[in-house]
């Protein structure tokens, strides 16, 4: 999903996100929750987690691509799923979303005409793949084929094509999988210049949990549910934890607890019951 080029956005609200009591249930499973949570505007926010915990059915619920949402869950200032949404988010997801058989070059240059079609918008276009392709630092990849670059390589492209339009949300579903130290630490340094010099807003899950000091904000999921919503400082002194990964492993050995005193409560409960009968 993307912005198009030069379309002045409307009037921003206080908060790029906001849910309230957000829950998704796919088949016999409920995936999120009740999450009730809001995304700040023109921050990094991190969505971090294990594997299977909820997060990609969390972006998919805020891009509008989600069914069987209940609960509120609005997005830059209107319901998620809306159409005027589409052009005012940029949707990385895992998978590469790139054409194997064109250029670098050629995927920017298919999608920036559908985003901004017809001759007089030409030089428009160009400006704007040629930006893109330097964000994601591809210029000497430009005229390669997609499909004979690296993964990492492919993922990138895949987020020059999310930043043609310059979005005002940009969501981006674990961008930094499979990438190796050098490449992470300048995609980061790239999602801090967008958020700093275009005042974007970026929602980044990840389950690297380094990667979590490098976020303004915090959303901790597990199991479908939300352990915590903080800075990383916050979280690092209210748990009295040098890093996030102790404050997360923390938190989660709380819910745990607090779960198996419930269970067991339900459990003697049960037992009197029958006891009376």
């Amino acid at each position: 999903m993307m912005n198009k080029i030069g379309e002045a956005p409307p009037a921003a609200p206080s908060a790029a996100i906001t849910a309230t009591a957000l829950t998704v249930v796919r088949g016999d499973r409920t995936a999120l929750r009740g999450l009730d949570f809001t995304v700040p505007r023109g921050r990094i926010t991190g969505l971090l987690g294990p594997s299977g915990c909820g997060k990609t059915t969390l972006m998919r619920a805020i891009v509008g691509t989600q069914a069987k949402v209940t609960g509120t869950l609005d997005v830059l200032g209107r319901p998620a799923g809306d159409p005027a949404l589409r052009s005012r988010i940029g949707y990385v997801t895992q998978a590469p979303s790139v054409y194997d058989d064109l250029t670098v070059r050629q995927n920017l240059d298919y999608f920036a005409a559908i985003l901004l079609p017809g001759r007089a918008h030409h030089a428009e276009r160009r400006a704007a793949v040629d930006r893109a392709i330097e964000d994601v630092d591809l210029t000497s990849h430009a005229d390669a084929l997609a499909g004979r670059l690296s993964g990492g390589q492919r993922s990138r492209v895949s987020l020059a094509v999310a930043l043609l339009g310059t979005p005002e949300l940009l969501v981006l579903d674990e961008p930094t999988v499979g990438l190796d130290p050098v490449l992470r630490r300048d995609l980061w340094d790239l999602f801090h210049r967008i958020a700093a010099d275009r005042g974007t807003t970026l929602l980044v899950s990840s389950h690297v949990m380094d990667e979590a000091e490098r976020c303004h904000r915090l959303l901790l999921l597990r199991e479908g549910e939300l352990l915590a919503e903080d800075t990383p400082e916050a979280l690092r002194r209210r748990n009295d934890t040098a890093t996030v990964e102790d404050a997360f492993l923390r938190l989660v050995d709380a819910a745990a607890a607090r779960a198996a005193r419930a269970q067991t409560r339900t459990a003697t409960g049960t037992a009197a019951k029958e006891e009376r009968r």
